[in-house]
């Protein structure tokens, strides 16, 4: 994966690890802006990694990028940390593009994981009292936490963060949503944080959920 990021942060170095050792090793030695984490390592796990790299350097950005779109993979990555999650199986172009978001503070997330996010809470609204179970509690992001877990006050959103969030839910890129509302990118990437900010979120994936909670997306 180090050619995805020789091409979406060219000057800057790029480290290789394949192994959660070397991982370790690398994370101890050096001063992580950004990781792209896989789940299989021959010696452990991708969320092993992804949580050493957050005890060892907070301030660093790990996105998973994996084959695996499934719940068992997408929320434990989430709650663990995550700052997205792409598929291995997209374009390349597609996931340069995802990437480079990055910079405008847009979490990347494959728009197959945004569905299937969407899809899992849909089947929860159809079928309340558990014929379809949600994942535990602890592995889920603070967007899905405050879905109904626990009581709280609904925060209020102006009509336009409100057009902006939908957007954001059905998995329309930032350039997208600026043409659908006639507005500059940099003002709905401003919308975006201020959305974040007000909902205390901090990806797209959270949006998403907080999106479909709030009946914004059918």
């Amino acid at each position: 994966m180090a050619w995805l990021l020789t091409q979406v942060q060219p000057s800057l170095p790029v480290c290789e690890a394949g192994t959660l050792a070397q991982a370790d090793s690398v994370m101890r030695s050096h001063e992580v802006e950004l990781a792209l984490i896989d789940f299989h390592l021959p010696d452990g796990s991708g969320l092993d990694a992804l949580r050493m790299l957050h005890a060892e350097q907070p301030s660093a950005r790990a996105v998973m990028i994996t084959l695996f779109d499934d719940e068992d993979h997408v929320f434990p990555a989430l709650q663990a940390g995550a700052f997205g999650y792409l598929l291995k199986t997209r374009p390349e172009i597609e996931l340069v593009a995802q990437l480079r978001r990055i910079r405008d503070g847009e979490p990347p997330l494959s728009s197959a994981v945004a569905r299937r996010m969407l899809d899992h809470f849909a089947a929860l609204r159809q079928h309340p009292g558990g014929a379809v179970a949600p994942p535990p509690v602890e592995v889920l992001p603070a967007a899905v936490q405050r879905s109904g877990l626990v009581e709280e006050p609904e925060i209020a959103l102006t009509e336009r963060e409100t057009e902006v969030l939908q957007r954001v839910g059905k998995g329309y890129t930032l350039p997208e949503i600026a043409q659908q509302l006639g507005l500059s990118r940099h003002t709905v990437a401003d919308y975006v944080k201020q959305i974040y900010r007000k909902l205390d979120i901090s990806s797209r994936a959270e949006a998403a959920l907080e999106a479909a909670r709030r009946g914004l997306v059918r």
